[in-house]
């Protein structure tokens, strides 16, 4: 209990002690809080009070917190800083506060400016849409006054004849057919586009007889013909193939004559049709002479005069070369002009008519009463003769060493194989044919091969006989690439051969190989002769060549090109007032219908010559000089034709003699972006271009975030099918201008130079004119042509990487040039630039012009081309080498004539003070 009463005493002290020191903690609290409330409210309000005083003491004695004036508080230490502050602020706020009227001021001027834009562009908009109106009605009234004065044609309504027609009111004899009583031209209209159908021989009996080389040739060559058709229906003509026969196959006339009037289309009596009889041996049968063919045209390299009708059937040449193309490596060069013997004649006469040496009269009286009935014994003496004298290496042998090759009746038979009869003609300037005895005979497929072989090697021609009918004799001029001399003159044939000049026997040898390499070379040549030949007689136009279809390459443009000064330094070279109008494609000269009549083509002798074989182009020129010698039946017209000259100065017009002209650069590259877009960069601004085609040959696409440049004429990138340097002349159809630009991606060339170029190419348009020239050279140690990229005071070659040419030899390039010599610029990647100095020499027959007196082109700091390889001139060498053996001599010409502006003088250096300048 005491110990209880303990405890709640001691508990009651402590409590009462704790409540004590509680009371003392809040004394303490009020009184500190007492003490910084005062601290914290009055002290500031006493000296705010005194401090807002000092401004309003004048006196200077009175004491320290007493009023003051304003230059005495700034001297007080402690309130210096306060009034730099004070002044500075106010200095600002003046400085804002007229920089903020300036402002105003501006922005009341540019709304008033921007109210005055306004009202201008509305303006303008309604002078452009009174402009617009103006243009449209003139536009409008321009139409209607064409129409007044020219008169639209459309195209006629084609009627078809029925499929069961009667046919044409038959002739009083069948030997005399032709075409105005034996051909339905109500089934080849002008606008049909010459429709051909050929029939399948395997669906009838005498196709299982046939060669089948030639029928494998034949198929071969009408599925690839831009001309056939598959609708017999629209056709205009109906070709079959009867021949060649197999051996020792014989197909009876009653059995060939029944086979053909059981053809679908032969419609009672064969007309537009035409049948074929192909011969690969010189004994061919002649499988039609006692079948009767109605109206029916005969294709065959053997008639006779019985059945042959002139004007209407076809000599066609013998189809040697069946599954094969001709190994240019194998036929000889065209020079020397004169090889070892003068002329040749390998023969033997199996059969012969009666001999005119049985009779008792000499040679002179026979030629004074009537002719003897067969010259070939008075030709034996005479060539013997000849042989005898040894004036000149002739050969001739009357009797083969061999078994002689069948052959007709009074035909002269082949010796020996093709092979060795070949390699004596290529020892043989002139090659003797003579014609069968028979008169009857008009030709034979002995004498064909004759031809062929002799046109193959190169060896001229000399035809025995002028009763002969040669192939497509009434549309080839044979009197250019053979001497076709009566049997009588036999006497006289060894003086007219040596009275020849070299450059006549030149000419002819090489229009001879024109002539072989276009019509009779293959079986291809021999099918599209035909359908010329027929297509040329009625009068259709050719179908128009093919153009390369642009694949384009999707690219995004919009980079502002830039000005190279470089590129806009024109130098000492002033060039006149130059055009800016927008681009324009040059005007198409299309052939009309009339060139079908009028002009088969034209040459430097106005000589009638090849017919229109291939298709023609929108760019169909005359190429003067020998443009015979490639494919002139296209139809050329004059290269530099169209519209009249301006009548201007040259210093104010264009030059040449159309008005208004561009030219569209074609740009080959591969993977060099920079390179690329540095030149296209500039071509910006360039007068009278047309459009870039630039020629992606690269498999890989360009890269996608390529910003190509914008130089003001469209940029078409087109893609290739395969890297090839070839696709540089491909015809595309986006180049829409005659002239083109062929310029390398790395060369550097300034606006006056290209200007200067194009204004030179329209005075020469039938040439290549650039700028790096080139020259061949013999080697006489290794008997061979080599190519130099020396300086020369002569050239003649214009190299491609920077020239100008027109579009035509795109096509001669992609599609008439031998098939070899695009082959060898694949094998090698080079020598493209070559070719095309070839082809265009071989056509024209002249030499390019190269202009400005600079040699290289290339741009500073590109990456290395392909030229730069140590292979690059080896190969060159051999490209060189190699065209003159296709071309079969060397084509190109050499010249020291350079064109320089008459603006422009040059400084030559003092080692080549020789070398002349023709300006």
């Amino acid at each position: 209990m005491t110990g209880y009463t303990m405890l709640r005493n001691g508990g009651v002290g402590n409590g009462g002690q704790t409540c004590m020191l509680r009371w003392s903690n809040r004394i303490r609290l009020t009184w500190l809080s007492f003490t910084l409330f005062i601290i914290l409210v009055f002290f500031p309000l006493i000296a705010h009070y005194y401090l807002t005083t000092l401004d309003e003491a004048d006196e200077a004695g009175k004491r320290i917190f007493g009023p003051r004036a304003g230059n005495e508080l700034c001297e007080v230490k402690h309130v210096l800083d306060l009034c730099r502050i004070r002044e500075s602020v106010s200095e600002e706020l003046l400085q804002l506060e007229a920089k903020r009227q300036e402002l105003n001021s501006e922005i009341a001027k540019l709304n008033l400016k921007i109210e005055a834009c306004k009202k201008s562009i509305e303006n303008a908009k309604q002078d452009l849409l009174q402009l617009k109106n103006v243009i449209s009605q003139t536009e409008h009234s321009y139409k209607e006054l064409m129409a007044q004065n020219q008169p639209k044609l459309s195209l006629p309504i084609r009627l078809l004849p029925e499929k069961d027609d009667a046919g044409l009111p038959p002739p009083k004899v069948l030997r005399g057919c032709r075409l105005h009583n034996c051909f339905d031209y109500s089934r080849c209209p002008l606008t049909s586009g010459f429709p051909v159908y050929v029939y399948d021989s395997d669906q009838f009996a005498f196709g299982s007889y046939l060669d089948p080389l030639v029928k494998q040739a034949f198929q071969a060559t009408a599925r690839a013909n831009v001309y056939v058709t598959d609708n017999a229906d629209i056709a205009c003509l109906y070709v079959i193939l009867v021949g060649e026969m197999q051996e020792p196959v014989v197909l009876r006339p009653a059995d060939l004559e029944k086979q053909l009037s059981s053809l679908p289309h032969w419609r009672t009596d064969g007309h537009n049709h035409v049948i074929i009889n192909l011969s690969r041996k010189s004994d061919t049968q002649n499988l039609l002479y006692n079948v009767s063919t109605g109206r029916a045209m005969v294709a065959q390299s053997t008639f006779y005069a019985a059945q042959y009708r002139p004007g209407f059937d076809l000599v066609v040449s013998p189809l040697v070369h069946a599954m094969s193309e001709p190994n240019f490596m194998e036929i000889p060069p065209q020079v020397p002009v004169k090889r070892r013997y003068l002329f040749t004649f390998q023969g033997e006469k199996i059969e012969s008519l009666r001999s005119s040496l049985q009779e008792a009269r000499s040679f002179e009286e026979e030629m004074e009463g009537d002719p003897p009935a067969d010259y070939d014994d008075r030709i034996i003496a005479t060539l013997k003769a000849v042989q005898d004298s040894k004036l000149d290496q002739v050969l001739v042998e009357f009797t083969c060493k061999n078994q002689p090759k069948p052959s007709l009746p009074t035909e002269w038979a082949l010796c020996g194989e093709r092979e060795d009869r070949l390699e004596l003609l290529k020892l043989s300037t002139f090659a003797l044919i003579i014609t069968p005895g028979d008169p009857h005979l008009v030709i034979s497929s002995g004498c064909a091969t004759r031809l062929f072989e002799a046109l193959e090697v190169g060896a001229v021609p000399v035809v025995l006989g002028e009763q002969v009918q040669l192939p497509y004799q009434d549309m080839l001029q044979w009197s250019e690439a053979a001497l076709v001399v009566p049997k009588p003159r036999v006497t006289e044939v060894h003086f007219l051969l040596r009275s020849l000049s070299d450059s006549d026997l030149l000419a002819m040898r090489r229009q001879g190989r024109f002539l072989w390499e276009t019509y009779f070379s293959t079986a291809d040549s021999i099918f599209n002769t035909v359908l010329a030949m027929i297509r040329t007689r009625i009068q259709i136009p050719a179908a128009p060549i093919r153009e390369e279809a642009a694949a384009e390459i999707p690219h995004r443009s919009g980079k502002a090109a830039g000005t190279d000064p470089n590129m806009a330094d024109n130098g000492d070279l002033d060039l006149g007032p130059v055009e800016t109008e927008p681009p324009y494609a040059s005007p198409r000269y299309l052939r009309n219908f009339t060139l079908t009549v009028t002009d088969f083509y034209r040459s430097w002798n106005s000589a009638p010559g090849p017919f229109h074989l291939f298709p023609h182009t929108p760019f169909d020129p005359v190429l003067p000089s020998e443009a015979k010698f490639l494919g002139s039946g296209t139809g050329f017209r004059p290269i530099g034709g169209g519209a009249g000259g301006s009548g201007k100065e040259f210093q104010a017009a264009l030059g040449g003699n159309v008005p208004r002209e561009q030219f569209t650069v074609v740009m080959l590259t591969y993977e060099r972006e920079e390179v690329l877009m540095n030149s296209l960069e500039r071509l910006n601004g360039l007068p009278y271009l047309n459009k870039v085609v630039v020629v992606w040959n690269s498999p890989k696409l360009p890269s996608e975030d390529l910003l190509w440049p914008d130089i003001g004429v469209p940029i078409m990138v087109v893609r290739t099918e395969k890297n090839s340097l070839n696709n540089r002349f491909l015809p595309w159809n986006e180049i829409e201008t005659e002239a083109i630009l062929s310029i390398d991606d790395d060369a550097h060339l300034r606006h006056d130079e290209i200007m200067f170029g194009f204004r030179v190419w329209r005075e020469a348009r039938d040439r290549i004119v650039g700028f790096p020239g080139r020259y061949h050279a013999w080697d006489i140690p290794h008997q061979s042509w080599l190519y130099n990229s020396n300086y020369s005071c002569e050239l003649s070659m214009v190299l491609t990487g920077a020239a100008f040419f027109h579009k035509y030899y795109a096509y001669l390039y992609s599609y008439v040039m031998p098939q070899a010599i695009r082959d060898m610029v694949d094998e090698y990647i080079n020598c493209e630039d070559i070719a095309m100095n070839f082809l265009v020499s071989h056509i024209t027959r002249k030499p390019p012009i190269k202009v400005t007196s600079r040699w290289t082109f290339r741009c500073p700091g590109c990456p290395q081309a392909l030229s730069h390889d140590d292979s690059h001139f080896h190969e060159r060498h051999k490209c060189i080498n190699f065209f003159v053996k296709v071309y079969g001599y060397m084509p190109l010409l050499y010249t020291q004539f350079r064109v320089d502006s008459v603006l422009f003088k040059t400084r030559l250096p003092h080692d080549k003070t020789k070398c002349f300048k023709f300006i």
